[in-house]
Protein backbone atom coordinates (compact mmCIF):
# COMPACT_ATOMS: atom_id res chain seq x y z
CA UNK A 1 0.00 0.00 0.00
CA UNK A 2 1.11 3.52 -0.70
CA UNK A 3 1.92 6.23 1.78
CA UNK A 4 -1.04 7.37 3.86
CA UNK A 5 -3.18 4.40 2.91
CA UNK A 6 -4.36 2.09 5.61
CA UNK A 7 -6.16 -1.17 5.21
CA UNK A 8 -9.53 -0.97 6.91
CA UNK A 9 -10.06 -3.43 9.71
CA UNK A 10 -12.96 -5.74 8.97
CA UNK A 11 -15.76 -6.05 11.48
CA UNK A 12 -17.56 -9.36 11.67
CA UNK A 13 -20.57 -8.39 13.76
CA UNK A 14 -22.86 -10.17 11.30
CA UNK A 15 -22.67 -13.75 10.06
CA UNK A 16 -23.51 -12.60 6.55
CA UNK A 17 -20.21 -10.71 6.43
CA UNK A 18 -18.31 -13.93 7.19
CA UNK A 19 -20.29 -15.82 4.57
CA UNK A 20 -19.76 -13.11 1.94
CA UNK A 21 -16.04 -12.99 2.69
CA UNK A 22 -15.90 -16.66 1.80
CA UNK A 23 -18.38 -16.99 -1.09
CA UNK A 24 -18.76 -13.38 -2.17
CA UNK A 25 -17.62 -13.20 -5.75
CA UNK A 26 -19.50 -13.35 -8.98
CA UNK A 27 -18.77 -17.02 -9.67
CA UNK A 28 -17.90 -18.64 -6.33
CA UNK A 29 -21.32 -20.18 -5.57
CA UNK A 30 -21.48 -21.50 -9.15
CA UNK A 31 -17.99 -22.97 -8.82
CA UNK A 32 -18.92 -24.68 -5.54
CA UNK A 33 -22.08 -26.17 -7.06
CA UNK A 34 -20.28 -27.34 -10.21
CA UNK A 35 -17.57 -29.07 -8.20
CA UNK A 36 -20.20 -30.74 -6.02
CA UNK A 37 -21.70 -32.19 -9.23
CA UNK A 38 -18.37 -33.70 -10.27
CA UNK A 39 -16.96 -30.94 -12.48
CA UNK A 40 -13.43 -30.85 -11.15
CA UNK A 41 -11.01 -29.74 -13.87
CA UNK A 42 -10.47 -26.07 -14.73
CA UNK A 43 -11.34 -26.68 -18.41
CA UNK A 44 -14.63 -28.32 -17.35
CA UNK A 45 -15.44 -25.34 -15.13
CA UNK A 46 -14.78 -22.99 -18.05
CA UNK A 47 -17.31 -24.92 -20.14
CA UNK A 48 -19.86 -25.10 -17.30
CA UNK A 49 -19.58 -21.35 -16.56
CA UNK A 50 -18.96 -19.92 -20.04
CA UNK A 51 -19.53 -16.26 -19.12
CA UNK A 52 -16.72 -16.26 -16.55
CA UNK A 53 -13.29 -15.34 -17.82
CA UNK A 54 -10.46 -17.81 -17.30
CA UNK A 55 -8.68 -15.21 -15.13
CA UNK A 56 -11.75 -14.68 -12.95
CA UNK A 57 -12.26 -18.41 -12.46
CA UNK A 58 -8.59 -18.89 -11.60
CA UNK A 59 -8.68 -16.08 -9.03
CA UNK A 60 -11.88 -17.29 -7.42
CA UNK A 61 -10.68 -20.90 -7.32
CA UNK A 62 -7.56 -19.67 -5.51
CA UNK A 63 -9.64 -17.66 -3.01
CA UNK A 64 -11.89 -20.67 -2.33
CA UNK A 65 -8.77 -22.77 -1.84
CA UNK A 66 -7.36 -20.15 0.56
CA UNK A 67 -10.61 -20.30 2.58
CA UNK A 68 -10.36 -24.12 2.76
CA UNK A 69 -13.53 -24.59 0.70
CA UNK A 70 -11.64 -26.42 -2.06
CA UNK A 71 -8.53 -28.52 -2.26
CA UNK A 72 -6.45 -28.49 -5.42
CA UNK A 73 -4.92 -31.76 -6.55
CA UNK A 74 -2.03 -31.63 -8.99
CA UNK A 75 -1.15 -34.93 -10.66
CA UNK A 76 2.49 -35.49 -11.70
CA UNK A 77 1.83 -36.13 -15.39
CA UNK A 78 2.59 -34.22 -18.58
CA UNK A 79 0.74 -32.11 -19.35
CA UNK A 80 -0.08 -31.38 -15.70
CA UNK A 81 -3.51 -32.50 -14.58
CA UNK A 82 -5.30 -30.36 -11.99
CA UNK A 83 -8.54 -31.19 -10.20
CA UNK A 84 -10.49 -29.48 -7.44
CA UNK A 85 -12.76 -31.02 -4.85
CA UNK A 86 -14.74 -29.73 -1.92
CA UNK A 87 -13.20 -30.06 1.52
CA UNK A 88 -15.27 -31.09 4.54
CA UNK A 89 -15.58 -27.37 5.32
CA UNK A 90 -16.65 -26.72 1.73
CA UNK A 91 -19.36 -29.36 1.96
CA UNK A 92 -20.80 -27.43 4.92
CA UNK A 93 -21.45 -24.40 2.70
CA UNK A 94 -22.98 -26.49 -0.10
CA UNK A 95 -26.57 -26.37 1.27
CA UNK A 96 -26.38 -22.57 1.12
CA UNK A 97 -25.16 -22.43 -2.49
CA UNK A 98 -27.68 -25.06 -3.59
CA UNK A 99 -30.42 -23.04 -1.89
CA UNK A 100 -29.22 -19.91 -3.71
CA UNK A 101 -29.43 -21.77 -7.02
CA UNK A 102 -32.93 -23.09 -6.27
CA UNK A 103 -34.16 -19.62 -5.26
CA UNK A 104 -32.71 -18.09 -8.43
CA UNK A 105 -34.32 -20.69 -10.66
CA UNK A 106 -37.67 -20.28 -8.89
CA UNK A 107 -37.68 -16.49 -9.29
CA UNK A 108 -35.80 -16.14 -12.58
CA UNK A 109 -38.86 -15.47 -14.77
CA UNK A 110 -40.15 -12.78 -12.40
CA UNK A 111 -36.72 -11.14 -12.26
CA UNK A 112 -36.36 -11.21 -16.05
CA UNK A 113 -39.82 -9.73 -16.55
CA UNK A 114 -39.24 -6.88 -14.07
CA UNK A 115 -35.86 -6.04 -15.60
CA UNK A 116 -36.73 -6.40 -19.28
CA UNK A 117 -34.40 -9.34 -19.79
CA UNK A 118 -35.20 -11.76 -22.57
CA UNK A 119 -34.76 -15.37 -21.59
CA UNK A 120 -32.25 -17.29 -23.62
Amino acid sequence: MGRGQHKKKKHYDCGIKVTMDIIGGKWKPCIINCISRGIQRPSELEKAIPYASKRSLTMQLKELEDHDILVKKIYPVLPPKVEYELTDFGNKILPLTLSMEAWGLEHKAEYFKKNGIEEF
